[in-house]
């Protein structure tokens, strides 16, 4: 028996490790109110354990009676079950400071993901639909060019995990932006990917769609809200402190006494 999804987890467990790792020798996963990695690596099991068993379900698998279907990934694992069970595990997590540590934690997210999908030149699951490029791979046995997808998706999802970690460290982005450009990123790459995907189930484009705009609206009202700050505060040093009420000078009021 093939554990390919046990497989596939480390890997991903393995890659927010070593981004949290390289992202705290800097200073950039610090501060946080609860464990980063403890509350990545829980979100992210209960995701992919519901996402799974959603998979399972949608074929017409019964995970009550078939338990040991749980650990392959024959039948996929379900991408809007997981990615919905993970963010609101996390969002629990996180729920003293949302923003704060979804900020923290979204380039290991997105370097966990890369990890995922990296994990495909394991149990040989890398192709997608049939092409003709130069760079296409074949199945064992078969002369069809097939789009390596997720190598794709693993190595785009790398630069953004690698951009947004640095973007954190040089360019102090708001409150909010970093997770909000994490999501519209991720999305944005399942969208543009999931043509080239062969899936049993096929792919929730709905629900990448609504990240993608999620995503950038979290982003644009981070942005917004800090530019607003700014403002308020540059209007207040010009001004002054607020002198609407009225003062008492101290000769006013050693005469009342």
């Amino acid at each position: 028996m093939q554990f390919d999804l046990l497989v596939r987890a480390a890997m991903a467990v393995g890659a927010v490790w070593v981004m949290l790792r390289w992202e705290g020798r800097r200073g950039n996963a610090t501060g946080c109110s609860v464990d980063l990695f403890d509350a990545i690596l829980v979100s992210g099991a209960v995701g992919v354990l519901a996402g799974r068993i959603g998979a399972m379900v949608a074929v017409g698998i019964n995970p009550i009676t078939d338990p040991g279907q749980v650990l392959l990934v024959r039948t996929g694992v379900s991408a809007s079950v997981a990615a919905i069970t993970a963010i609101v595990v996390l969002a629990f997590l996180a729920r003293t400071d949302i923003a704060g540590i979804a900020d923290a934690a979204a380039p290991a997210i997105i370097f966990g993901l890369a990890g995922w999908h990296g994990s495909c030149v394991v149990d040989g699951s890398c192709g997608g639909t049939a092409t003709d490029v130069a760079w296409a791979i074949s199945l064992p046995g078969s002369t069809v060019g097939r789009h390596p997808v997720e190598l794709y998706g693993a190595f785009l999802l790398t630069l953004v995990g690698v951009g947004l970690a640095l973007w954190k460290q040089y360019g102090r982005p708001p409150r909010g932006t970093v997770a909000g450009v994490a999501l519209t990123a991720v999305s944005g790459i399942r969208l543009a990917t999931e043509p080239m995907r062969v899936s049993l189930i096929g792919g929730p484009m709905w629900l990448y769609g609504l990240g993608f705009v999620t995503g950038v609206g979290a982003t644009l009202v981070a942005v917004l809200r800090r530019n607003r700050k700014s403002s308020v505060e540059a209007r207040t040093q010009l001004v002054g402190p607020d002198r609407s009420e009225p003062r008492i000078d101290d000769d006013t009021a050693d005469d009342d006494h």
